[in-house]
């Protein structure tokens, strides 16, 4: 069957992640809602924390999850949105304030503050990747999500603002180019995730969101309907495998399917008497190990990642404003008992983050461990038209400050 070119109405999310790519191609039907047509999945093989360190492999791993999404679907894929994370990734919070020109708030005073927001100093290897509209206050009356029309002398904005590595972002760009594609955006993951699994009611009582990945587990809070904090733990997914592959003495990968089939994060929750097959390295035959002691390896790394998101969230003054609790997400927090160690850890509700909003293959893609992808799709959906994010040919050479420009964009359409 021969494929379609991608339609104006079809978009695709790339998840470049440090265990898996995943891919996903949404066509938003007549009733603005995404319907999955096709997904790809692939090992990742080039990436370490979330950051680029081999091109050759990742674009390998690329071009295979692109490759089996277009045959699913039928389509041919041009351009993507894509994610990025990494422990290259800060954030922090600004504001910023003018005088409003015609007594009236107009778009051109908004973009003023949002300039005046950004007048601070950041390395010269970095750029702002995002800021985020946390409130605007007119003349001392705060709490502001939509100050245009609204009469006053002086307009002050809260924002929040995510800056990252420019050679990380360029080196995500080369590696989709590569693939013969263009990027029509590039947004941090833990919002994309946010966008898939958070609900409204749950960012206005005050929630944060943990992606836990393979290389890193990101943070999000959200408070009173905006984004608060953003932060990058390097505790994941690896580094639990690893520890398996260390003390029970097996192969990486194998070390990694025990850990999708039996890995658990409570001891409590694992009979005794239950035993699994354990592969040797080398020539030497399997052997019969405890669960038990399975799970005493992993237990350990997940409360150390837990009292880490705890700490952070501690140290910027979030801890107790989290009415809503927890949302684990990403392909790490599917570990049986990783909810129940994680209320013992906070001491507040927590639950498993899946992906909601979408139509069409919604089995293939109902797990936490496709999150960000379609958190990437639901994001697209929302800018699709704008002028600001017009979609590169893919034949054209992306310009790494454009993509900077377009992602800054986002707090234009957050309310």
């Amino acid at each position: 069957m021969a494929r379609k070119q991608q339609a104006s109405n079809t978009v695709v999310g790339l998840d470049i992640g440090t265990s898996k790519i995943a891919a996903i191609i949404g066509k938003i039907n007549s009733d603005g809602e995404i319907e999955v047509v096709g997904m790809g999945t692939h090992p990742s093989r080039g990436l370490k924390k979330g950051v680029v360190v081999n091109i050759d492999a990742t674009v390998e791993s690329i071009q295979h999850a692109i490759d089996e999404a277009e045959r699913m679907s039928g389509y041919t894929v041009e351009s993507v949105y894509v994610g990025i994370a990494g422990s290259h990734i800060k954030s922090f919070n600004s504001n910023g304030m003018v005088a409003i020109r015609n007594q009236d708030v107009q778009p051109e005073d908004i973009e003023r503050v949002m300039d005046a927001a950004q007048t601070i100093a950041i390395p010269g290897d970095e750029r702002i990747l995002h800021i985020l509209s946390q409130e605007y206050i007119i003349d001392s009356q705060g709490g502001i999500r939509e100050p245009i029309g609204m009469s006053g002398v002086r307009l002050e904005a809260k924002v929040h603002m995510v800056t990252g590595s420019v050679s990380a972002a360029q080196n995500i760009i080369k590696c989709v180019e590569r693939c013969g594609l263009g990027v029509a955006d590039i947004i941090l993951e833990q919002l994309a995730s946010s966008e898939a699994v958070l609900s409204e009611d749950e960012k206005e009582l005050g929630v944060c969101l943990v992606d836990i990945g393979g290389g890193t587990s990101d943070i999000a809070v959200f408070h009173n309907g905006a984004i608060s904090h953003t932060a990058v733990i390097s505790v994941a997914g690896d580094q639990v495998t690893n520890d398996i592959a260390v003390a029970l003495r097996t192969p990486t990968q194998a070390a990694e399917e025990i850990k999708k089939k039996y890995a658990c994060a409570l001891p409590q929750l694992i009979s005794k008497d239950e035993e699994i097959e354990v592969p040797s390295v080398g020539d030497r035959p399997a052997r019969c190990l405890s669960r038990r002691t399975l799970v005493e390896v992993i237990e350990p790394r997940y409360e150390e990642l837990f009292q880490l998101i705890q700490a952070e969230l501690r140290s910027a003054g979030f801890e107790d404003i989290l009415a809503a609790g927890i949302v684990l997400t990403g392909g790490s927090s599917l570990v049986e008992g990783a909810v129940e160690l994680a209320e013992e850890v906070f001491h507040m509700p927590v639950r498993l983050g899946y992906p909601h909003g979408i139509k069409g293959l919604t089995e293939e893609v109902n797990s936490p461990s496709f999150a960000t992808t379609v958190g990437l799709l639901i994001y697209a959906k929302e800018h699709v038209g704008d002028t600001a994010l017009t979609v590169p040919d893919k034949r054209e050479a992306v310009d790494v400050g454009q993509i900077f420009a377009r992602m800054k964009s986002w707090f234009k359409s957050s309310f």
